[in-house]
């Protein structure tokens, strides 16, 4: 990526469907092997930024640039530049018919053409990384939410994206194995992967993330160092969310 200043660039991203405008001119952007959180209530919007930043949404209007390559240009070749991105979900999408290694080699196979050896090879090392290796023969129905989920990331990694995002990938999961996916993410984080998190694992965004992004309304309403959104934030919006979010009981009475 030398000579590409930033990871992913947003200008002006505006998304509407029909007269509701849930994006209203989104600028931000994520620099190479840093880790970008998106905080924020339902409805906010963060999920539809997220579905822009790879075009699963098409921009009402708006730039957004992938390692100096204009996605929202017309003329683009879109396939090849979704290739350098992976995304994982909150549901994990995996076909129930294909055991685990399958699933993670059939985008390779028939998206980035490799053979078959090169393939399993991959994957394998993938799962290998997300710590599931030994469920390479089992099918989805056989795995627990949390390891499906591990499942996903691994089958996202095998394509070599230059960017992952991730939209609220816990949020389905039972309590007890949201840990082990936040730490398959903790540790992509520390080897350098470029990350755009939707979460509300606020642990995890003040532990892990270079920055955090606050949303409401669809417009951020906050953007710095993720100890300073989360632990002394600035806008009354934000400190009135993360009440919310840090103490469910409180109430702003």
């Amino acid at each position: 990526m030398s000579g590409v200043e930033h990871a992913v660039e947003i200008r002006d991203l505006h998304k509407s469907f029909g007269e509701l405008e849930v994006l209203k001119g989104i600028d931000f952007s994520v620099e190479p092997g840093q880790v970008v959180c998106v905080i924020g209530p339902s409805g906010s919007g963060k999920s539809t930024l997220l579905r822009c930043v790879n075009l699963l949404e098409q921009p009402t209007s708006g730039r957004v640039v992938l390692e100096g390559v204009e996605l929202t240009d017309p003329d683009v070749d879109l396939d090849a530049a979704r290739r350098r991105v992976g995304m994982v979900f909150q549901q994990f999408n995996l076909f129930p018919h294909m055991t685990v290694l399958e699933n993670v080699m059939i985008a390779q196979r028939r998206v980035l053409k490799r053979g078959k050896a090169e393939a399993e090879r991959v994957a394998r090392e993938n799962l290998e990384k997300v710590g599931i290796a030994e469920k390479c023969d089992a099918y989805p129905a056989q795995l627990s939410g949390g390891q499906q989920q591990r499942v996903a990331i691994a089958r996202a990694l095998a394509m070599n994206p230059a960017l992952m995002l991730f939209d609220e990938p816990t949020s389905a999961l039972d309590p007890e194995l949201v840990g082990d996916v936040l730490a398959v993410m903790r540790k992509l984080a520390e080897e350098g992967m470029t990350m755009l998190v939707v979460t509300h694992e606020m642990a995890f965004a003040r532990d892990v993330a270079d920055r955090v992004v606050f949303m409401d309304g669809g417009v951020i309403v906050e953007d710095g160092q993720a100890a300073q959104v989360i632990g002394d934030p600035q806008q009354e919006r934000t400190k009135a969310f993360l009440r919310r979010v840090l103490d469910p009981t409180h109430t702003d009475v």
